[in-house]
């Protein structure tokens, strides 16, 4: 009787020694896994801060107006070609 429990107990110890060892295995690739993804949560800031910095250097005036006079040959409005027009006039 004392052997059949001997038994059980060894069984039930190696389990136990198992489940631990597997237990320590997933919680290693989970800390794997989150140390990359902080890394790649890292990265897309770093590109966030860039895309940023090019939208604000993209929307400036001065390279708007820039554009429109190389690319699209247009030129700045004078008071000479400045057409008014008056409710009822002909």
């Amino acid at each position: 009787m004392s052997g059949k429990i001997n038994i059980v107990l060894a069984a039930l110890l190696v389990m136990c020694g198992l489940s631990v060892v597997n237990a320590r295995y997933q919680a290693r690739q989970l800390f794997i896994e989150q140390g990359k993804l902080e890394q790649q949560a890292h990265q897309l800031d770093i590109d966030y801060d860039q895309l940023k910095l090019d939208q604000s250097t993209l929307g400036k005036n001065a390279r708007i107006e820039q554009i429109a006079r190389t690319e699209l040959n247009m030129s700045p409005l004078t008071p000479a070609r400045t057409q008014y027009l008056t409710e009822g006039a002909k």
